[in-house]
């Protein structure tokens, strides 16, 4: 969760955090001097909205003459309980959140901020039924931006200062504007934007990547050596059950191509521990996954049931049980990580410097603090000079 000066409140995913930048430019131009506070929800999880609930009410402590106005996924799926809340001045759609006019007739002069990446939405919505999932119905059915419309947000970023763009979306590899796949806007965005000198991807969905994305991946360099994969589980009666399109083979083989294609890549995973039905041998195979993919970015979440969906209604894990087997996948990726970040000892590194305080990420996304001063925005070359279990330490070069 993250608060701007302006009073966005962020929980979530990427998507919520490109289009949280989207609402400080819409609140910042159409409000002047009033002061107006905004919470972006979040209702993947249980957990999600109970923290949506609590960055509400200390929202409402921290500016209490405030307009505090809701919106995201969490505030979709249960628009009444949250207009309920005395703390709650006015609910917001997410499907209007990002329209001028719900901000005021000023809101669309906004001025581009200035920042070194940039998270920029290009897709909305799901048009499949994973068993787990509440998402579609807080962000409705799939739909994307059009590539002009992405080069030109993308361009005028870029003109503005920013050396990385992350494209992210719901479910990103579904990314389609009039037959044109996400490959399609890749290759545009590269071309059209000479400038551009850092392209990342949110996640991806394993039974999209085919070969054209995955030569991508692979052989542009723009592209950030870093594939975050929405792999969920590592057993396939778990995944037929979760309803994904991927097997455990299936992604262990994508996994290790794409490591094979580009040595430096660095695999991420979103995995969720303690679905329902899920056994210990079925535990123990996602456990598995995690050294067999060289997973060194887990995204893992205990199981939590949401209201209306399939899953919810399955035979559940008991939720400490749930806790701990999310805490092994956990402890496992960062074995990982910790070797991995050991094995950057004397490479020289491209560091964008993010952080005051001279802290930025390398391609493959190891969060790297340097020892001396460097300039917010710029990319320093940087020997990694020492390896802890969460950061490397480097010496501009």
């Amino acid at each position: 969760m993250s608060a701007s000066p302006q009073a966005i409140v962020t929980l979530g995913c990427r998507l919520n955090i490109a289009e949280s930048e989207a609402l400080r430019q819409l609140v910042t131009a159409s409000h002047g001097g009033r002061d107006v506070a905004v919470v972006n929800s979040c209702g993947v999880t249980n957990q999600a909205v109970k923290d949506t609930r609590a960055a509400i009410r200390r929202l409402r402590r921290d500016r209490p003459g405030a307009e505090l106005v809701v919106t995201g996924c969490a505030s979709d799926m249960d628009r009444a309980a949250f207009a309920a809340m005395p703390e709650v001045d006015r609910v917001v759609a997410n499907a209007a959140k990002l329209l001028p006019a719900i901000w005021g007739p000023r809101a669309n002069i906004a001025p581009p901020r200035r920042h070194t990446r940039g998270f920029i939405g290009v897709q909305n919505g799901c048009d499949h039924a994973c068993t787990f999932c509440a998402i579609p119905q807080g962000r409705g059915s799939s739909r994307s931006d059009p590539i002009g419309e992405v080069v030109h947000h993308v361009a005028t970023l870029v003109e503005g200062g920013q050396r990385e763009v992350i494209l992210s979306g719901v479910d990103l590899t579904s990314y389609d504007d009039r037959g044109a796949r996400l490959p399609a806007l890749i290759e545009r965005l590269l071309a059209q934007v000479p400038a551009l000198q850092r392209l990342r991807l949110s996640s991806l969905d394993p039974a999209e990547v085919d070969d054209h994305l995955f030569a991508l991946l692979t052989q542009e360099p723009r592209i950030m050596p870093h594939v975050h994969l929405s792999l969920q589980a590592g057993d396939d009666l778990i995944l037929k059950r979760m309803r994904r399109r991927h097997t455990r083979a299936q992604a262990i083989a994508l996994a290790q191509a794409l490591k094979v294609a580009r040595p430096d890549i660095t695999i991420g995973a979103d995995l969720i521990a303690g679905f329902p039905t899920e056994s210990d041998a079925a535990h123990a195979n996602t456990l598995a996954m995690v050294t067999e993919c060289d997973i060194t970015h887990a995204h893992v979440f205990p199981y939590s049931p949401r209201d209306r969906t399939p899953a919810a209604r399955m035979p559940q894990v008991a939720p400490d049980l749930a806790r701990a087997r999310a805490a092994a996948l956990r402890d496992a990726s960062a074995q990982r990580r910790t070797g991995w970040l050991a094995a950057q000892v004397g490479t020289v590194q491209p560091v964008l410097i993010e952080k005051p305080g001279d802290r930025g990420h390398t391609p493959a996304f190891a969060d790297l603090r340097l020892d001396a001063p460097a300039r917010v925005g710029t990319i320093v070359d940087a020997r990694v000079t020492a390896a802890t279990p969460t950061h490397l330490i480097g010496t501009p070069e």
